[in-house]
């Protein structure tokens, strides 16, 4: 997973609204989202580690994963950092606890960053600097860097974000088209994160289609007090595939 964008809004009637949007090599095989038979997880899957970027508990349990770009790439063998989005959700440890204990073993993975959200709190932590933290209210988002990194198109997104939250909430589908923008950023606004110009710009979008690598899922999830509201958007190297929709409450689980 790539981006990240959400609204946390802990005193209201809909606390979360998450957007993101997952990129990768095409060739990766992944399996769209479903409910995991053995861990009742919903959630995508990646079929070459096993773990996943973004998935939900059926007690209203989230968390999602970026990684951290790294102008040359870690080539140790290590744990995958998908397996750590399905062991919180797995878990019934609040996410403070769960934060707190992950990052006294981040030697062990690749950097990453990890938002949790246990139906109270919504965390962060940022590997690379063993940082947990409570994310503060309001929007927010974040992308392949350190939380709080004020690239382009998190810039974009945001503001995007912002814009439509002005109006009343309709469906999940609605927000689809802020994680559909390829505009890239200007050439001169562009972090420099170490890797080649060319990339650097295609990497820009929000969303990235390119020949072999591009936005593989667009996701929106939204959280009441007592519901669960998810949609997936899947793409290919030929666009739009599979559009999946997810709705349950916190008692019944339905889809």
């Amino acid at each position: 997973m790539c981006i990240l964008a959400w609204n946390w809004q802990p005193t209201q009637s809909t606390p979360l609204l998450l957007l993101a949007n997952r990129d990768e090599f095409y060739a990766r095989p992944t399996q769209a989202a479903h409910w995991w038979n053995t861990d009742q997880i919903l959630a995508g899957r990646d079929l070459q580690a096993g773990g996943t970027w973004l998935g939900i508990s059926p007690g209203g349990r989230l968390a999602a994963l970026t990684n951290y770009r790294l102008p040359v790439p870690d080539t140790a063998m290590r744990p995958s950092r998908g397996t750590l989005v399905a062991d919180f959700l797995r878990s019934d440890v609040d996410a403070n606890s769960y934060l707190q204990s992950l990052a006294q073993r981040m030697d062990a993975f690749q950097p990453f960053n990890l938002l949790v959200y246990d139906g109270k709190q919504l965390m962060g932590l940022e590997s690379r600097h063993q940082r947990v933290f409570a994310v503060a209210p309001g929007i927010g988002a974040v992308s392949n860097a350190d939380f709080g990194t004020s690239w382009p198109k998190l810039l974009q997104l945001k503001n995007a974000l912002q814009q439509e939250l002005l109006h009343p909430f309709v469906e999940a589908q609605h927000y689809l088209p802020l994680l559909q923008n390829p505009q890239r950023a200007p050439w001169e606004s562009l972090p420099n994160t170490g890797i080649e110009r060319t990339w650097e710009h295609a990497l820009s979008a929000i969303f990235i289609a390119e020949s072999d690598y591009g936005t593989r899922a667009s996701s929106i999830v939204c959280m009441t007090k007592s519901s669960v509201q998810f949609l997936e958007q899947s793409y290919g190297p030929q666009g739009p595939s599979q559009t999946l929709h997810f709705s349950f409450d916190l008692r019944h689980i339905a889809s």
